[in-house]
């Protein structure tokens, strides 16, 4: 069941964006006067399919990684004579840019209604309240203290630490002044903090902008009682079992659950003498942490063990600290906009940042992460999966545009050739560009499949 929920994950994740991606070549090529022959979700031999009146074959193919439409044209096949008119090769350059043009676009769109329904439906974060600052840090050498609220970074709003870390991705590889704004429990100004970076967290693996700047999230207590276990986990195989709690580690005692991940992360293969009261009986149990690796520099211990979620956690929060983010119809398209415009600049400038090499390629992700995360977000409910969607959505979308041949993006630039050579380029040279095309996918792919399985 653990391998099976990610795959449906990844199909249903997929699913989506390539059939809105697809749906865009389709709807502008039908509109164009171009017929289309099928319109696939999936590669390989359909698993089902039907006709609709026009003749085009909808098919539900077994490998659910991308799709295709596929529209009459002489470069693929004999057309008849009478048909030569549908054929998309036989289009105007306008018409031909148009059809390509709209499977990102159809991406972009849908970014932008999965933001708009988020934003209307509404969600509830958790104010970036900072919890402690590591001596000697970055955070701390610039004044930012315990309980301050982090409330815009650059001039941007933070409504919560996931606004934060993303606002301080963006300045990932970076020198200059990172200015974050920041106030006092129960007071309405703020104060404004600068602090200076120089190549900051250039080529690191897996980077945790909100750590490096020596900051850590504040948290309720939580009782250390385990919760989840994994059957492979250390936790299993030392004999720690579901409602365990834990009283001591070592000889420390333990009365918050973050303490006790806090030693576990720092304690790979690292023999622990851990106290549990297990119903009324208290258990010596020897524990043995196993070790990951998430970067070259830093491993981390884990157990393959969860808290038990106490009933009522929100209300452990200060109710100062929760925040309700919903809009009205028209407000909430202005949000969904800005906030595909900034997930487009960000995956541009990510992209810039790994060709320059200031970002590690170590930091592709492949159909693995993507399906572990989509699993994530599924369990984490709609406001989660909305968000994973529209940005998974405007990265297709920003990919697809690079001008690498096989990619539409590459086809634009065939056609932009073709607009200021007035004639297209010969057969030899598009299919030249179409194998190194190819095989810079290939290299890509082979990358992020390479990632995904150090990540496992």
């Amino acid at each position: 069941m653990e391998f099976l929920q990610p795959v449906l994950s990844l199909i249903i994740t997929l699913g989506i964006l390539v059939t809105i991606h697809e749906y865009g070549h389709f709807w502008v090529a039908r509109r164009c006067g171009v017929k289309v022959l099928r319109f696939s979700v999936g590669f390989g031999n359909p698993i089902f399919s039907w006709y609709d009146r026009r003749g085009t074959e909808y098919a539900i193919a077994a490998i659910p990684l991308g799709g295709y439409v596929k529209m009459l044209d002489e470069r693929e096949g004999e057309v008849p004579l009478d048909q030569l008119h549908l054929a998309f090769n036989r289009q105007s350059l306008s018409k031909r840019i148009a059809i390509v043009a709209a499977g990102p676009i159809a991406n972009f769109i849908f970014a932008v209604f999965a933001y708009w329904l988020m934003f209307i439906l509404g969600f509830t974060v958790i104010a970036p309240v900072v919890g402690s600052v590591d001596e000697g840090s970055l955070a701390a050498n610039a004044g930012i203290q315990a309980n301050q609220e982090i409330v815009a970074i650059d001039g941007e709003a933070t409504n919560s630490w996931q606004d934060v870390s993303m606002s301080l991705l963006n300045r990932l590889g970076d020198t200059g002044e990172v200015e974050l704004s920041v106030k006092a429990p129960g007071d309405f100004s703020q104060k404004h903090i600068r602090m200076t970076i120089s190549g900051w967290l250039s080529g690191q693996e897996m980077p945790n902008p909100i750590s490096a700047l020596g900051l850590h999230t504040y948290r309720p207590s939580i009782a250390p009682v385990i919760g989840i276990i994994s059957e492979e986990g250390a936790a299993a195989s030392a004999g720690i079992m579901p409602n365990d709690q834990i009283i001591s580690v070592n000889g420390t005692s333990i009365d918050d659950w973050m303490a006790f991940v806090d030693i576990v992360r720092s304690s790979a293969n690292k023999v622990l003498i851990v106290e549990v009261r297990r119903e009324q009986d208290i258990k010596t149990i020897e524990l043995v942490p196993q070790s990951k690796a998430l970067s070259n520099e830093l491993v981390v211990g884990y157990i393959g063990a969860g808290v038990q979620q106490p009933e009522g956690l929100a209300s452990m929060w200060p109710p100062e600290m929760i925040r309700e983010i919903s809009y009205g119809p028209v407000d909430a398209l202005s949000a969904a906009l800005n906030k595909t415009s900034a997930d487009t600049v960000m995956t541009l400038s990510s992209i810039k940042k790994m060709i320059e090499g200031v970002i590690s390629v170590k930091n592709l992700s492949g159909p693995i992460t993507i399906a572990r995360v989509a699993s994530t977000t599924i369990e984490s409910g709609l406001e989660s999966f909305l968000r994973f969607l529209a940005i998974l959505s405007v990265s297709l979308g920003v990919l697809n545009l690079l001008p690498i041949p096989v990619l539409d993006g590459g086809h634009l630039l065939y056609y932009l050739v073709e607009l200021v050579r007035g004639k297209p380029l010969s057969e030899k040279s598009q299919l030249f560009g179409l194998k190194i095309g190819i095989s810079l996918i290939v290299m890509l792919m082979l990358v992020a499949f390479y990632n995904d399985l150090l990540r496992l």
